[in-house]
């Protein structure tokens, strides 16, 4: 077992660095050293390397939280994983003790550890987690398929929450991988119609690809006017805000009684909306933040080659180019990157 591996670390508001580290140890009973197959740039990231930052990241850390790997060793007190067992990641650590841990909604954790923001993460050739943040996945499982748990699992938990019926329009507000991931996952659910607010022509050929029925674009077309048009006057029954700002558009779009999902998050921006919309509109607005026991169903539907993940793969780099798939997101010239930490 060599000493030392290459990784992406957090310097710094918007400033990484690309270099040599120890490879880590395991130091707890519970703990899994893992080697990293493949892991992709999230959101988080560029918020997290953005100036302001969208998300408040400890220096020295090694970014980075989607992935998937391969168990290479495991702690005393590991007992449901081995050597040789892939596995995918939720990088979200619960306590197991506060108030939310013990009510059953540890995705609210008072004192989650959060694996690539506030503690080592997994841009790297190996990283070291608990085992229960760790899930097996099948041998064969193709990793371009099995990087994508993560940010499903996440989209997976909103899903969840929705109760889409057969047939309901859905608005989704935002084409970037997460707006993807509705487009998918409400589509094989059900959705009648899945119509895409996005004002880039890149992302807008992608919504379409993976299954959207209508882009529009907003900047050259008034969004609420178009979706009461496709939807006789009313407006979706559900509309997801997929970016973290468009909770206005959300409850302009949406029809009365609909339900509203604010997904996206940027913690630099404030918007400005009329409670009265709401209460008047009769409208349900649900915030989701990550999955809430949802990676395990989400391995099965992976498995189940239900969505057409491997569409939006852009970039394929070693980890050495992370620095070029974050200028490419940056300027919207990418969608999922994925990175090669053993190549």
């Amino acid at each position: 077992m060599k000493k030392e591996m290459t990784a992406v670390t957090f310097k710094d508001i918007a400033t990484y660095e690309i270099g040599k580290r120890a490879v880590p140890e395991i130091t707890r009973l519970d703990e899994v050293r893992v080697a990293v197959e493949a892991a992709s740039i999230c959101g988080t990231d560029v918020h997290l390397l953005n100036d302001p930052p969208g998300f408040i990241g400890t220096k020295g850390i090694v970014l980075g939280h989607e992935c998937v790997g391969t168990v290479e060793s495991v702690g005393e007190g590991v007992s449901g994983l081995k050597a040789g067992d892939r596995v995918v990641l939720e990088p979200n650590v619960a306590c197991g003790y506060c108030h939310y841990c013990k009510t059953g909604v540890p995705n609210m954790c008072e004192n989650d550890v959060i694996l690539g923001v506030t503690a080592d993460g997994v841009f790297a050739e190996y990283f070291v987690a608990p085992e229960k943040a760790l899930t097996k996945i099948p041998q064969d499982l193709p990793a371009d398929i099995a990087v994508f748990a993560e940010p499903v699992n996440c989209v997976m938990g909103a899903v969840n929450k929705i109760r889409l019926l057969p047939g309901e329009t859905v608005l989704v507000l935002g084409a970037g991988p997460i707006g993807l991931y509705f487009v998918m996952l409400l589509k094989s659910n059900g959705a009648g119609k899945v119509i895409v607010s996005e004002p880039s022509e890149y992302r807008a050929k992608y919504a379409l690809e993976c299954g959207a029925d209508v882009v529009i674009n907003p900047i050259k077309e008034d969004l609420s006017q178009k979706v009461k048009e496709l939807t006789q006057g009313l407006g979706a029954d559900v509309t997801v805000d997929a970016v973290g700002v468009l909770s206005p558009d959300a409850i302009a779009c949406t029809r009365r009684a609909g339900k509203i999902v604010l997904f996206g998050q940027n913690g630099a921006v404030t918007e400005k909306i009329c409670q009265n919309d709401i209460t008047r509109n009769g409208l349900t607005v649900y915030g989701n933040y990550i999955g809430l026991y949802s990676m395990t169903p989400t391995v099965k539907m992976l498995s189940s080659d239900l969505l057409p993940l491997e569409k939006i793969i852009t970039h394929r780099l070693p980890l050495e180019d992370f620095g070029k798939g974050l200028e490419a997101m940056r300027k919207g010239e990418a969608l999922e990157v994925v990175l090669y930490p053993q190549k």
